[in-house]
């Protein structure tokens, strides 16, 4: 698990840190302050450890950052993530719950290669993935031929990496209890499952069928991780980053998601999000506490730079989400006075 962070001068990142990380991580704010950036960063440094040495990748660890960071941002030179400012230097810290750690720091000069100044991380089996908000069902041949087969930007590697992982070829054996009970709880909320049969995805409800072209977003957005958790591509180690989970889905479904999230960290998952959703912040205030769960929350300034604060003990965040829902609270009950 990620246990801190600290990132300076990273696209819309002047500065942002996190410290004591828990299963459960909040990422609050509007369009456009670098919510999605910051999810990235993480995972690139997560996804980086794992696929490093593993099979017969035989890549040097800062050759598997350098290709992450490019195919994640999409960039044709590295140094262009850099704030901007005279002399700016794009700096990047974390440490893990077992005591490893990981930094690396570039400047604009930076052309495609970033070698750490420190990496003490361990090799890592579990896997990590990134749920992004657009779908990618109906999309997997085109994100498939575009990232890998013709090496062009437009789907970043968090849509390839998780084609490939929606592929992975399913274990034998008993599935763990709590995963079990996951995709039964995903399940009943579309009522169906989605299948991958001949080279297509595939909605089957009851003894019907459906293309996944002519699915509601929100049942493939379900779907997603309801066949990551089914083909074991995630275990109880893995780390989840959400970018709005909030998207597609009407709110009872939001509430439902996040419950089950909450039991996948229960289990020892560790979970990312990012949401602009007052849905999304006021269930994540009950579950903190329901289960007397300290969840950090992050809001980023007008200027960048982000401060964490924590669900159960300071409540819900002065943010303009938060401000313009209890307005239009006040304004329904200034209209029936």
């Amino acid at each position: 698990m990620i246990y801190s962070f600290s990132i300076s001068n990273s696209g819309p990142i002047a500065s942002a840190k996190g410290q004591g990380l828990g299963a459960l991580n909040l990422i609050i704010g509007e369009n456009g302050c670098g919510k999605t950036w910051l999810l990235k960063s993480l995972y690139c440094v997560m996804r980086t450890q794992e696929e490093s040495g593993r099979g017969n990748d035989k890549r040097e660890f800062h050759d598997v950052l350098s290709d992450k960071l490019y195919w994640m941002f999409q960039t044709d030179s590295l140094g262009a993530m850099v704030r901007r400012g005279k002399g700016n230097r794009l700096s990047f810290e974390v440490s893990m719950s077992d005591n490893t750690s990981l930094a690396y720091s570039f400047g604009q000069d930076t052309s495609k290669l970033v070698k750490p100044s420190l990496n003490t991380l361990s090799e890592r089996e579990d896997n990590s993935i990134f749920l992004p908000p657009k779908e990618v069902l109906s999309l997997w041949h085109v994100i498939l031929r575009s990232a890998l087969q013709n090496r062009e930007f437009g789907y970043d590697a968090t849509y390839s990496d998780l084609v490939l992982a929606l592929q992975n070829q399913p274990q034998k054996g008993r599935n763990y209890d709590s995963f079990s009970r996951s995709r039964k709880q995903l399940e009943e909320m579309f009522q169906g499952k989605v299948t991958f049969e001949n080279n297509e995805w595939i909605y089957k409800q009851g003894n019907s069928k459906f293309s996944i072209h002519s699915t509601a977003e929100g049942i493939k957005k379900i779907a997603i991780l309801d066949t990551l958790l089914g083909n074991r591509f995630l275990t109880p180690g893995s780390v989840i980053f959400v970018d709005e989970p909030e998207s597609a889905l009407h709110p009872t479904a939001i509430v439902q998601f996040l419950d089950i999230l909450a039991l996948l960290a229960q289990q020892g998952m560790q979970i990312f999000m990012a949401t602009h959703s007052y849905y999304v912040v006021k269930k994540l205030l009950l579950i903190a506490r329901q289960q007397q769960l300290p969840i950090p929350c992050f809001l980023s300034d007008s200027q960048g730079v982000w401060q964490q604060s924590c669900l159960l003990n300071d409540g819900l965040p002065e943010t303009e989400i938060i401000k313009e829902s209890v307005r239009l609270f006040e304004q329904e009950f200034e209209g029936i006075g």
